[in-house]
């Protein structure tokens, strides 16, 4: 025999689990979209003449710390003196 209450709280916990996967579906299509602009946006940068890939260095480095950024591009040119490469 069936337990009324058992099966209430199986039937809040399958409509929860589907809002949560319904929710992350949506943010993965969201995502999607959202790197779909960022290509558009680079392919136009790119036939304006501008160097994507450059482009993409300076976005990374903007999200870097600029303390870790600035001790990086030390050592960089350390090194590259230390090469005769400077």
């Amino acid at each position: 025999m069936s337990d009324p209450l058992t099966e209430t709280a199986q039937s809040v916990a399958c409509e929860e689990l589907r809002q949560f996967i319904e929710q992350y579906e949506q943010l993965e299509a969201e995502k999607k979209d959202i790197a779909d602009r960022q290509k558009e946006v680079m392919a136009e940068a790119k036939a304006r003449g501008y160097d994507t890939r450059v482009m993409r260095k300076i976005v990374a480095m903007r999200k870097r710390d600029q303390n870790d950024l600035a001790e990086e591009e030390a050592v960089l040119e350390l090194y590259k003196a230390a090469l005769g490469m400077s």
